[in-house]
């Protein structure tokens, strides 16, 4: 989803998952160099720095930009050529450089009155009869920066988009930024139409752009420092909107709620029952039977089960909560609960204060505390320690905040795992992660892990040494796309893993729809984790889904990449076999939660045991099993109705009907408009 303003955001949360490589030279090598007046941006996280992106024009107005950054590994390095036509609207456009899916090139003409483009993930052209944006797949932060001028300088604030769809801007807030001389005042707009949910950025008092803040922010280096400062504006504008939101959405029922002659899956049991009554009331299940024992109570809110299925709220067990409108796009899925394995603790917690005061329509959410070393890969949101006892200490400070959990990461120094495990398990911290450089699996797990993160992490337990000191970069991924074909299923290295993990209980949160979307499709595939919501959002957000995974190196083919991909698919259900608690995350935007059970039942799970990987196992890895996960007397109302059959389709998870939140009443079609769908996913 890189189009127009997407990559500073939701895709900065998509890479958290994602590979890059060492950029091919001959696609760099004549890339434009800045001169010495360029306007200078740094590409920063409350991590670390990440990069640099350079803007500037030539003296006939032509823009260019030169922009270059690396997300623990995944390196974009691009420029670009823009040249106005006489409406101000790009009348060409020329990308070039790398990204982690290869070859960025990408250009966009306007010759007469049709436009025409070429980029890594499709062609086309179209008529060219109106002023319109071409929102680009690629490039640098420039581009942005021309589109919200143009969009800005709108007297409606709305601008059209090529290949389609239409921006609008709407004014938030302002604030102070910079000391002396350099203090000026910025304006934060919310763009809309670009992606699913509004997309926040900062403005100059001339209605040029000035920056981004979130995830990744790209700011002018004379005001790097203010990120911190920026993202609590930010987060504080963006909140106003979800009270309304909350109120507009959620229904308290007066009485008892009752569905009636449904399909029920037992998740204690996992089995599916038919001809099931549920009743609720006053947040709690208060019965569950063969509808001819229990009947709808006198005066109760009925929905009538016949051709649906209840289930227990879906959890998302690898969900990064993006902003506010994460909770009505989840809960539109059906997912009434999420673990937070790693983000901004500040804005979390924010999030959680909102909620519990009812002002956020959101899921449960259950973080972690993600906590890494420092270096060049250290992870955009972590919490760097740079010593032992610093490691201790932040440890203290997620249980201090309230968290579940500790996730360490792949900079982390493995000498201080033993210690800083032995505190999070001290303090009743559920301990997870990536596998600091320098070891492997097993050893995390001796060293202290409860859970394993990332499919990756555990073929990686058959990685040639040579690769374990650098596998918190590119290594990570690049590796087990290289070796993973070959990996022996049956061999030492995976009987080691997988029976060590079965033995001591230790989870897996395999997030296998994010490997499938790296080593799987070209450029201009469809991932199909997004098949059903084509023709549900916007145009640019859906090109995006055309994006292929990770630039193949030479020496292999994309066929050698599918066919380790398969590997991890055995290796799934080698661990499932051998009674390797498995929990669905997707490490994604949400939207691929459904295809994550459906690549569990092609690694061997029924629908019964990949349904229960949604929701009491993370119930159970939570400990909050005997409060939620399944439909039984005395636990909370988390609950989803769903217009069909998942035994015998679980895709039909995705139509889902009514959602029930803490025993709330809400509208799964009303929950996917505020959430910016126009329709059901098919």
């Amino acid at each position: 989803m890189r189009a127009t303003f997407v990559v500073a955001g939701l895709a900065a949360l998509l890479a958290s998952s994602a590979l890059a490589q060492t950029p091919p030279s001959p696609l760099t090598a004549n890339l434009a160099k800045p001169p010495a007046d360029a306007r200078h941006f740094i590409i920063e996280s409350t991590g670390a720095k990440h990069g640099d992106s350079w803007s500037w024009t030539l003296p006939d107005g032509t823009r260019m930009a030169r922009e270059t950054w690396n997300l623990r590994g995944q390196v974009w390095d691009q420029d670009y050529v823009g040249k106005a036509g006489a409406d101000g609207m790009p009348a060409s456009m020329a990308i070039h450089g790398v990204t982690p899916q290869g070859d960025a090139g990408e250009t966009f003409t306007v010759s007469g009155a049709t436009a025409n483009w070429k980029s890594p993930i499709d062609a086309g052209k179209m008529a060219y009869s109106q002023p319109a944006f071409y929102a680009s797949q690629g490039g640098p932060a420039d581009t942005n920066a021309w589109f919200l001028e143009r969009l800005l300088a709108s007297p409606t604030k709305t601008l059209a988009l090529l290949p389609g769809g239409r921006a609008k801007a709407e004014k938030l807030t302002t604030m102070a930024v910079g000391q002396g001389s350099a203090k000026q005042t910025v304006t934060l707009w919310a763009i809309s139409g670009v992606g699913p949910s509004p997309f926040p950025v900062w403005g100059d008092a001339q209605n040029k752009f000035f920056g981004t803040t979130g995830v990744v922010a790209w700011l002018p280096e004379a005001y790097a420092g203010e990120l911190s400062r920026m993202n609590t504006v930010q987060a504080a504008a963006m909140a106003e909107q979800a009270p309304r939101l909350m109120k507009a959405l959620v229904r308290t029922p007066t009485g008892p709620v009752a569905f009636t002659n449904v399909k029920l899956f037992d998740a204690d049991a996992l089995v599916f029952r038919t001809g099931q009554t549920v009743v609720v009331d006053k947040g709690k299940i208060v019965a569950v039977g063969p509808s001819a024992k229990v009947k709808a109570p006198k005066g109760a809110k009925v929905f009538d089960g016949k051709g649906k299925t209840l289930v227990p709220g879906l959890w998302d067990c690898h969900m990064h909560v993006g902003d506010d409108y994460t909770g009505p796009q989840e809960l539109s899925l059906g997912v009434t609960s999420v673990r937070d394995p790693g983000n901004n603790d500040v804005l979390t917690i924010d999030r959680r204060t909102r909620a519990a005061a009812g002002k956020l329509l959101m899921p449960h959410v259950y973080p972690s505390s993600l906590i890494d070393g420092k270096g060049p890969n250290t992870a955009q949101v972590a919490n760097v320690a740079t010593s032992q006892a610093e490691a201790i200490a932040l440890v203290d400070k997620a249980k201090a905040n309230g968290f579940t959990g500790v996730k360490f990461y792949g900079t982390f120094n493995p000498a201080w795992l033993p210690a800083a495990t032995a505190e999070a398990h001290k303090l009743g911290l559920h301990v997870h992660g990536h596998i600091p450089a320098g070891i492997r699996a097993t050893d995390a797990i001796a060293d202290g892990y409860d859970e394993v993160t990332h499919i990756n992490w555990i073929i990686m337990q058959a990685a040639p040494a040579e690769m374990l000191p650098i596998d918190n970069g590119i290594a990570r991924f690049e590796g087990p796309g290289r070796f993973g074909k070959d990996v022996d299923l049956n061999g030492p290295a995976m009987n080691l893993i997988v029976g060590t993990m079965a033995k001591k209980h230790i989870y897996s949160d395999p997030t296998m729809v994010a490997f499938e979307s790296l080593y799987v499709p070209d450029n201009g595939d469809l991932d199909p984790s997004y098949a059903p919501f084509i023709g549900t959002l916007p145009p640019a957000t859906e090109r995006g889904f055309h994006s292929g995974g990770f630039a193949v190196p030479k020496d292999l083919t994309r066929a050698d990449y599918r066919a380790s991909w398969a590997k991890m698919v055995g290796l799934l259900g080698k661990m499932h076999k051998a009674g390797v608690p498995i929990v669905a995350g997707t490490d994604g935007s949400g939207l691929e939660i459904v295809h994550e059970l459906e690549i569990y039942e092609q690694a061997g799970f029924t629908p019964a045991e990949a349904l229960a990987a949604a929701t009491i196992e993370p119930a159970r890895l939570v400990g909050q099993d005997k409060h939620t996960g399944s439909i039984k007397v005395g636990k909370t109302a988390d609950l989803l109705l769903v217009d069909g059959d998942p035994q015998a389709h679980i895709g039909d998870l995705r139509h889902t009907r009514v959602v029930m939140l803490d025993g709330k009443l809400l509208d799964a079609d009303a929950l996917r408009s505020a959430a910016g769908f126009s329709g059901r996913p098919k």
